[in-house]
């Protein structure tokens, strides 16, 4: 990961342990380089609303309608 800018750092107050998200992870091509907070989630899980960041959710969520998209194209 990157560094953390000091003023991003805010927002991982009160998170005990963020941990890359493995739905982006395996389905974006371009989760490496996102920055870094927006590949964390927290907690156990690795929903949209898990994410750190604003940026973080919106990716997530255009991959998932994206593979909600090809799943009806393909039906």
């Amino acid at each position: 990961m990157e560094h953390i800018d000091p003023a991003k750092a805010k927002l991982l107050d009160g998170i005990r342990a963020g941990k890359p998200c493995s739905f982006c992870q395996e389905l974006d091509p371009r989760f490496s380089v996102r920055p870094a907070l927006d590949q964390l989630v927290a907690g156990l899980n690795h929903s949209a609303n898990a994410h750190v960041t604003e940026d973080g959710y919106v990716q997530h969520r255009m991959i998932e309608l994206s593979q909600r998209r090809a799943k009806t194209a393909a039906a």
